[in-house]
């Protein structure tokens, strides 16, 4: 599993965050493959500034609050792990406290899979989609929301700085239970 993220987690309520990314090599960034909106957003500080790599640039809602990123895929995914960076120390009222993640079929029928509270987080922030069972280690979905309950200091809009959704890596010959680690013993794993 990925690094968590923060330095101190009680029952959904996260603080602090790390300054890198760090996610395990099994995992896979998915989020290309999806297309994403928003449910408002301030002139130039749309949907783009959330995938653009770049922690200076952040999506600004604009309206009232539930702020919505809805991420719809075409084909059902198999997601484990939302990451989002936002920053506290130079966003204040604008950084989100309180999130919902859902997940569905489309709009029509989301369910909410989790909620956290986030205390006055700088950095990234791990949002395991996992459940309480053991083997109940991703949610299989066409859609993602993610949506902003509410604000640090009461503030209306939000700022989040970038947003990445993981899944778990496909084994490379199908239908196999165990991966091999050379390249040898791929090319000899299936018999003619």
């Amino acid at each position: 599993m990925a690094a968590e993220s923060s330095e101190g987690e009680e029952e959904g309520k996260l603080t602090g965050g790390n300054q890198l990314l760090i996610v395990d090599e099994d995992l896979r960034e998915m989020g290309k493959k999806a297309a994403w909106s928003v449910s408002s957003c301030k002139p130039g500080n749309g949907v783009s500034s959330l995938r653009d790599d770049n922690l200076e640039t952040y999506w600004q809602s604009d309206g009232a609050q539930p702020h919505l990123v809805n991420i719809q895929f075409q084909k059902k995914v198999k997601l484990q792990l939302v990451v989002l960076y936002v920053d506290f120390k130079l966003d204040e009222s604008y950084t989100p406290s309180k999130i919902s993640i859902r997940a569905g079929d489309g709009f029509h029928n989301l369910k909410e899979i989790k909620t956290v509270e986030l205390v006055k987080p700088t950095g990234w922030v791990y949002l395991s989609l996992s459940g309480n069972d053991p083997r109940e280690t991703f949610v299989n979905t066409f859609m993602l929301q993610i949506s902003v309950l509410s604000n640090h200091l009461n503030g209306r809009d939000t700022h989040v700085r970038q947003i990445k959704v993981y899944g778990p890596r496909p084994n490379p010959i199908p239908h196999q239970p165990f991966q091999f680690t050379s390249r040898e013993f791929i090319t000899y794993s299936s018999v003619r």
